[in-house]
């Protein structure tokens, strides 16, 4: 079986209980959505060219905009998810450190906007960030990546 590997970095923080910050992915196509429509920074990558470790890192600097934050990487392991040709394994980190989300400047990515049209569009790869607590982000965030939260509450909480 065929997967498509990626990883990412969960920051998060101790306020009135642990805080998740999430993106909400951008394009048109989950422009008016928002359950399931959050993700945790993170993206593909070739194990055979480099290191989950350092996928994370440029991923979220991508995404975001900014480097990821000073502080103790906490592995939350692997998860597998999706089906078919769409099978993914994430790998995650947590760190502990806050973020501005004003701070953040998106990367962005192209596709032919409106359908079948022929043009081609920009659009951020995530139009926007936001704290959550574990039970608003459960809420948000995509099936496949929930069980991080779980694993973050089990090593931190």
């Amino acid at each position: 079986m065929s997967f498509k590997y990626s990883a990412g970095v969960l920051l998060f923080r101790r306020t009135n209980g642990l805080e998740v910050l999430v993106g909400h992915m951008g394009g048109p196509l989950w422009a008016k959505k928002d359950a399931a429509a959050w993700s945790i920074p993170k993206g593909e990558y070739d194990p055979a060219e480099e290191q989950p470790r350092d996928a994370a890192r440029r991923e979220f600097g991508e995404e975001l905009g900014l480097p990821v934050p000073d502080g103790d990487w906490i592995p939350l392991g692997e998860v597998e998810y999706g089906s078919g040709r769409g099978k993914k394994q994430l790998t995650v980190w947590a760190v502990e450190a806050d973020l501005d989300p004003a701070e953040v400047v998106p990367g962005t990515f192209e596709m032919e906007w409106p359908p079948r049209s022929g043009q081609i569009a920009e659009f951020p790869e995530i139009d926007r960030v936001a704290w959550f607590d574990l039970a608003l982000a459960e809420e948000k965030l995509g099936k496949g990546q929930r069980p991080y939260l779980q694993h973050l509450k089990d090593l931190v909480g």
